[in-house]
């Protein structure tokens, strides 16, 4: 998820009960909750080494106490403190853990056992960025200034905001329920046909930020992938598809894929998109080699000489394409 949602999550995780352990936790939780993206100093060399180190080893199992330990150091270094600083780091491994299972519900997935494992986990329940959910922790976290001002004027105690907070995680954890439900819908609609004459080897569906009913689509068959602009409310037609037809293997792939962009790229893409065209001119004939990834169309390029040699490769973020 993205670290507005993060921050949010860890002050209403301080307001719903966590308070009682350490003293001002909001602080606490809020760093600790956006520790593991620490990793966005990797971006200081360059777009593809900081998506090859992106969601890896700071988003890791194994990493989850150094990053809780480092959001608790900071805290007790800034309070000139260090009287309950074993509670802190157990509450700020409580923010870790909040992060990772957040980035686990989105479409973009993370590697939780890093680094025995590059596998990538992802529940596509809900997207980076999703205006629900920024509106309901917000109301969440601005409920008790609301409260205070009221109760101000009626002359009444205020709140602690423990109430607002609790329903605002709530919702969270029911709306993120009610989108795997959906999901599963989803995957049920595009496992239930044929294409070709012939069930689909996989299928996947991601979800769309403003609209819980509207995923995007693929289908994989033995020869294509088939991408879908799927919405639940209505029917579903799988003649309309967008259609990108696997290559044959070729030396020019071969070539790109030995290549470090497409090896850092590749285990990313659950289901690559590939494009082989001509480039170059009839005296020096090249080809252009690239692999896009289904979910947000990030994308790896190589241009591949006659000779098999890779003249030039690059690595590119993109917008959605599904």
């Amino acid at each position: 998820m993205d670290n507005l949602t993060h921050a949010l999550t860890g002050i209403l995780l301080a307001r719903a009960g966590l308070n009682r352990y350490y003293r001002k936790p909001a602080l606490l939780l809020a760093l600790a909750a956006n520790a593991p993206d620490i990793d966005i100093v990797a971006a200081s060399h360059g777009s593809l080494v900081y998506f090859h180190y992106h969601r890896w080893i700071t988003h890791s199992v194994l990493f989850l106490p150094v990053m809780a330990g480092l959001a608790a150091l900071l805290v007790c270094a800034l309070r000139r403190s260090w009287q309950g600083v074993l509670r802190a780091w157990l509450l700020a491994a409580i923010g870790v853990a909040s992060h990772l299972i957040l980035d686990w519900t989105n479409a973009y997935g993370v590697r939780l056992l890093a680094p025995w494992s590059n596998h990538w986990y992802r529940g596509d329940l809900s997207s980076v960025i999703d205006p629900w959910i920024w509106t309901a922790l917000m109301l969440g976290v601005l409920a008790p200034m609301l409260g205070r001002m009221v109760s101000t004027e009626m002359g009444a105690r205020p709140g602690s905001g423990r109430v607002a907070a609790v329903l605002a995680l709530g919702f969270l954890t029911a709306y993120d329920g009610g989108r795997g439900l959906l999901h599963a819908r989803a995957l049920d609609t595009l496992n239930s046909r044929l294409y070709a004459d012939a069930p689909p080897l996989r299928v996947a569906a991601f979800p769309e930020a403003a609209n819980p009913f509207a995923w995007g689509g693929v289908v994989e068959t033995a020869s294509a992938y088939k991408l879908y602009d799927l919405n639940l409310l209505d029917n579903f037609d799988p003649d309309e598809a967008r259609v990108v037809y696997k290559p044959d293997v070729s030396p020019a792939i071969q070539a790109a894929r030995a290549t470090q962009t497409f090896r850092w790229f590749l285990p990313f893409c659950e289901f690559p998109l590939w494009t082989v065209l001509p480039a170059g001119d009839a005296a020096q004939p090249e080809t252009e080699v690239s692999v896009r990834e289904a979910r947000f169309g990030f994308s790896a390029t190589a241009l591949v000489s006659a000779q098999g040699r890779v003249l030039k490769q690059w690595f590119g973020f993109g917008p959605p394409r599904l």
